[in-house]
C-alpha cells in the first residue's frame, strides 16, 4: 500500500476482501469500528434515512434547509453519480480525492486486510470522517434495507425517516413489500422520532407494528402530519403548525412527498431552530443531480435539435416509473412532445416493473448498455425482454448512438434517459457538467 494508490486501486483492493458483494450482516462493520475507536459513537446529532425510494431526495431537502438556517451539515449518502467523493459531505464541502484516498489507506491499514465488503470499510471510513469534522448534523443514508445495513450501528440518533417503500432489491430483502419494510423499519429506536412518509398500507402496517415494538415516537403521513398539493407547491400541516410552501425546486410530484417528509422530520427535530422561512428558501434552494433534471447545455445536450429536452433520472424500480410517469405527464401538458425514453439498467434489476408504468406515454423506447460497468444487462436482451411483455422497445450499442438514432427524427421532443445511476452519471459527464 502506498500513498500514490489512486481511489480505483483502493476500491479494487477492497473488493478482493470478501467474496460475496452483498451480505447483509453488522459483525464486520462493529469489529473495524471498534478498532477504529468507536467513531459512530463521537458523530455530531445524526439523522438516519432509509426507505426505497426518495432517501437522496429527502436528505438534499434536509441539508439545504439546515444550510439555510445557517447551520454546518454533514453527510454520507450513496451510490454516487459521477465522482466517488460525492458521497461524503463534510461541514458542506465535497471530500477531496486526495483526502478520501488518505482516509480510505488509513482505514485500510486498521482492518489489516480481514474479511470486509467494500460498503462496510467504505461506511466506516465514512464514520471516521464524520466524527472529526465539526457539524451541526449529519444525515446518514442506509446503503440496503436496514436492519443489517452498516449505517445501522448508531444507537441513539435524532431522528430516524422512512422514505416511501417498494419492490426493490427482493433477493436481499424479502419477496413481498411488508417484508421489504420490516427491513427498513429496523432503524427505527426507542424514544426517537420517526418520522413515516407515505406509504402502501401493507408497508405502513409493519413500520407502525416495529416502532411501537422498540418504542419509536412515530410522526406518520396521513396521521400526525399531512401533505396536500397546491399548484407546484404544497400545503404541510401537523398540529403544531400549517405551511404554505412553494414548489421546491426538484422537479415532479413525488418530490413534493420527499420535501414534505423533509420538513416532517425538520418540525420534529425541534431541538435545531429551523424557521418557517429557512424551509421555504431550503426547498427553493435544493441540488440532487439526475433526480428527473433537466440537462442543460452541453456537448450530449447539442447531439439533439435545440427545441428538444433531455430529462435524467436514475430511477429503476416500479414505484419509480410510477412517479416518473407523473412527471413526464406533468411536463407533457406544459410543452406537449413526443416522449423517447433511452434507458441502462444493472443486471439485478427487472425493466419490465420500470417502463411498465412508461410505456403508454412513450414514442419509443431504446435500451443500451452500461459502459465500463460489468453488471450491465444486454441491451439487446434487455429489449426481447420488454418486447415478450408487451413493451415495444429496441436496442443501441451505447447513449450517444441512441441519441443520434433519435436526432434524426422530425419534429421536438422530450428524451428521457433513466435506469440506473451509472447512465445518468455517463450522461452528466458526456455533458461536461461538473457537480
Amino acid at each position: 500500500m502506498t500513498t500514490t494508490d489512486t481511489l480505483q486501486d483502493i476500491l479494487a483492493r477492497f473488493d478482493r476482501y470478501h467474496p460475496v458483494r452483498i451480505d447483509l450482516t453488522l459483525d464486520r462493520t462493529e469489529r473495524l469500528l471498534a478498532a477504529l475507536g468507536n467513531p459512530h459513537e463521537a458523530l455530531p446529532p445524526v439523522i438516519h434515512v432509509a426507505g426505497t425510494n426518495g432517501k437522496g431526495s429527502t436528505i438534499a431537502f434536509l441539508r439545504a434547509m439546515y444550510e439555510a438556517a445557517g447551520l454546518a451539515v454533514s453527510s454520507y449518502t450513496s451510490p454516487h453519480l459521477v465522482d466517488f467523493t460525492e458521497r461524503f459531505v463534510l461541514a458542506g464541502e465535497t471530500i477531496s480525492n486526495a483526502a478520501l484516498c488518505d482516509l480510505l489507506n488509513e482505514v485500510d491499514a486498521i482492518n489489516d486486510g480481514q474479511p470486509i465488503t467494500e460498503f462496510e470499510i467504505v461506511t466506516a471510513a465514512a464514520f471516521l470522517a464524520l466524527s472529526r469534522t465539526p457539524a451541526d448534523i449529519v444525515l446518514l443514508e442506509t446503503g440496503l434495507g436496514g436492519r443489517y445495513d452498516s449505517t445501522n450501528v448508531v444507537a441513539a440518533p435524532l431522528a430516524t425517516v422512512i422514505t416511501p417503500i417498494s419492490l426493490d432489491h427482493q433477493a436481499f430483502l424479502g419477496p413481498d413489500i411488508a417484508s421489504i419494510a420490516a427491513e427498513k423499519a429496523a432503524i427505527q429506536k426507542a424514544g426517537v422520532p420517526s418520522i413515516i412518509a407515505p406509504q402502501p398500507a401493507d408497508a405502513a402496517a409493519v413500520i407502525d407494528r416495529i416502532g411501537e415494538e422498540v418504542g419509536a415516537i412515530g410522526f406518520r403521513a396521513g396521521q400526525e402530519w399531512s401533505l396536500e398539493m397546491k399548484g407546484d407547491g404544497f400545503i404541510y400541516r401537523s398540529q403544531n403548525r400549517t405551511l404554505t410552501l412553494p414548489a421546491p425546486s426538484l422537479e415532479g410530484p413525488h418530490q413534493r412527498v420527499n420535501a414534505a417528509t423533509a420538513v416532517a422530520c425538520v418540525e420534529q427535530c425541534s431541538k435545531i431552530a429551523v424557521t418557517d422561512q429557512d424551509i421555504a428558501t431550503g426547498l427553493s434552494r435544493t441540488r440532487w443531480p439526475g433526480r428527473f433534471e433537466l440537462l442543460p447545455d452541453g456537448p450530449l445536450r447539442q447531439k439533439l435539435p435545440a427545441d428538444w429536452d433531455i430529462w435524467l433520472d436514475a430511477g429503476h424500480n416500479g414505484a419509480a416509473g410510477e412517479a416518473l410517469a407523473a412527471a413526464l405527464r406533468q411536463i407533457n401538458a406544459d410543452k406537449p412532445m413526443p416522449v423517447h425514453i433511452v434507458f441502462g439498467m444493472l443486471d439485478d434489476k427487472d425493466p419490465t416493473t420500470l417502463l411498465g408504468p412508461l410505456a403508454n406515454l412513450a414514442a419509443s423506447i431504446t435500451a443500451v448498455p452500461l459502459a465500463g460497468e460489468s453488471r450491465s444487462l444486454d441491451p439487446q436482451s434487455t429489449a426481447e425482454t420488454l418486447v415478450n411483455a408487451g413493451i415495444t422497445a429496441d436496442w443501441a450499442p451505447s447513449l450517444e448512438a441512441a441519441l443520434g438514432l433519435l436526432a434524426s427524427t422530425r419534429g421536438g421532443a422530450h428524451i428521457l434517459i433513466c435506469g440506473s445511476h451509472v447512465i445518468v452519471g455517463a450522461a452528466l459527464r458526456g455533458n461536461a457538467r461538473p457537480l
